[in-house]
């Protein structure tokens, strides 16, 4: 059962310095650059948040490549619960995931947690860069291994969160179902395509940038100015009815995050996204806007 003081969306960075000695928290630095994969681990030994362990985008929260199933394939279940224990992450615990600054890495986090089972998480809005900017504590190094232990991390992993390239190909022609694209508008129209294999997008698909969620400081928008965002992207297409996808199924969690905290649950991602795709030459591909 969800305690009544539980995050599940979003917390910010004062209401998280009152918990960064709760036996009960479990905080995940999620720091990492694409162009650099060892970056965010350097960061975190260089600072960190206080209790805080670092999980690695592609040795943790993805799974083996065949070539064909994108570039962050979603790690196996049981391998992901191992993954979780060893964070610290137990039946009950409140997590709290970060990463530099948009929450693009944390939100992966937040939505693998999601759907394993796990209601109690929450991206720390504003990020390390925040957190930095207003001169709250932070500790350098690796945390202790005995600071890690969570308890038992039971996985019930929820198949109606994710979708298939087939179903996806089904449903994007479906007009009560909508197909969100979460990359950048250029990437989206196939202007530029500077890491799959072609230019474009999966037809039909709409565009909402991942970018579009954050104000100008790099915290989320106000809910109901999130909300209005949000439905200029879907439209009347009921929220449970949007499929999310991205390059590679990572800043598609960004979007999940925005609807689930907008209000608009339900909400499934397509993990192999773009990378994926793009990877069959059979499979459609649309350039420009819809």
């Amino acid at each position: 059962m969800v305690r009544a003081m539980a995050f599940l969306t979003l917390v910010d960075t004062d209401a998280l310095s009152h918990h960064l000695a709760g036996a009960a928290f479990a905080i995940v630095d999620c720091r990492f650059r694409l162009d650099d994969e060892r970056w965010g681990e350097r960061a975190y030994v260089s600072g960190h948040i206080p209790g805080a362990v670092y999980a690695h985008l592609d040795r943790d929260l993805s799974g083996p490549k065949t070539g064909a199933n994108g570039r962050h394939p979603l790690p196996q279940a049981s391998a992901l619960g191992r993954c979780f224990e060893r964070l610290g992450v137990g039946d009950g615990t409140q997590v709290v995931a970060y990463d530099q600054d948009t929450g693009m890495y944390a939100s992966r986090l937040w939505w693998l947690l999601r759907w394993m089972g796990h209601r109690e998480v929450a991206v720390l809005d504003g990020g390390f860069a925040r957190w930095v900017a207003e001169g709250r504590p932070t500790v350098a190094g690796i945390a202790p291994q005995e600071s890690r232990a969570g308890g038992t991390f039971t996985a019930a992993p929820r198949a109606e969160m994710t979708m298939s390239a087939d179903q996806v190909a089904r449903v994007r022609q479906h007009s009560d179902w909508k197909v969100v694209d979460a990359r950048a508008p250029e990437r989206y129209r196939g202007e530029v395509e500077p890491i799959d294999r072609v230019p474009g997008h999966i037809p039909g698909a709409t565009n909402h940038y991942y970018m579009e969620n954050l104000d100008a400081q790099g915290t989320f928008l106000p809910t109901e100015v999130l909300r209005e965002r949000l439905h200029q992207a879907i439209g009347v297409v009921a929220s449970d009815r949007v499929v999310c996808y991205c390059g590679s199924g990572v800043t598609a969690c960004h979007n999940l995050l925005a609807l689930e905290h907008a209000g608009m649950p339900g909400a499934r991602l397509y993990p192999g996204s773009w990378s994926e795709w793009s990877s069959d030459p059979a499979r459609p591909v649309q350039v420009g806007d819809t």
